[in-house]
């Protein structure tokens, strides 16, 4: 005689529908919760990038002191392929998108060959660490904003936009690849940057209106 307890076919369906409905409500609980740190998030984006421009801004300016006099002489070789200020951005959420890549685009140029540079390791630990927070930052609101449509990243113009960052950047990569990551080079970039900073600020202040 089988001792074991036959359940009947209704009760398996019942207790199907019950892992079920317990699993479902479960994710659902965590997008929700997703949903409100990543809406929290953007509500203080605007508070959190100013601190991040301040600090990097004052981090670009400690690195090494006064620009050194043996590299005046280089600095017209650095010719950027743009204006980086100039560039508009029409739609307001689509100044997030811009920010990150920007932030983005700095990070990855710094930790690059740093070796001839003037820099001391903590500062640029520093400066690494608030981009990096910040992008993630950025980019967890952005998931948020294209779930609810409101961030098209294939929209004309934030491709446009995207292209001239880019091709920017690569500008930047490309001097200080020609000058073998010099001393000089890194200091004429450390000039350079501050520039973008400026309009990460124009940015962040349409995020606050």
């Amino acid at each position: 005689m089988n001792s074991r307890l036959k359940v009947p076919h209704k009760a398996k369906e019942r207790i199907h529908i019950i892992m079920t409905t317990r699993f479902l409500l479960h994710i659902c609980l965590i997008l929700l919760f997703s949903t409100e740190i990543s809406s929290r998030l953007c509500t203080m984006l605007h508070f959190q990038q100013n601190n991040v421009n301040k600090e990097s801004l004052e981090l670009l300016q400690k690195r090494s002191g006064i620009f050194p006099s043996q590299c005046i002489n280089e600095r017209a070789a650095f010719k950027p392929t743009q204006d980086i200020v100039q560039l508009s951005v029409a739609q307001k959420e689509n100044a997030k998108v811009v920010i990150q890549e920007i932030l983005q685009e700095i990070f990855n140029i710094f930790s690059k060959n740093l070796t001839q540079s003037a820099w001391d390791a903590t500062s640029i630990v520093r400066f690494q660490n608030g981009l990096y927070q910040q992008i993630q930052r950025l980019e967890a609101c952005l998931r948020a904003q294209m779930e609810k449509e409101l961030t098209n990243p294939e929209s004309k113009d934030l491709q446009i936009i995207s292209r001239s960052v880019k091709q920017y950047f690569q500008g930047i990569d490309a001097f200080l690849k020609e000058k073998q990551y010099s001393l000089c080079a890194w200091e004429i970039i450390r000039m350079e940057i501050p520039r973008c900073f400026v309009l990460i600020d124009k940015l962040t202040r349409r995020l606050s209106n």
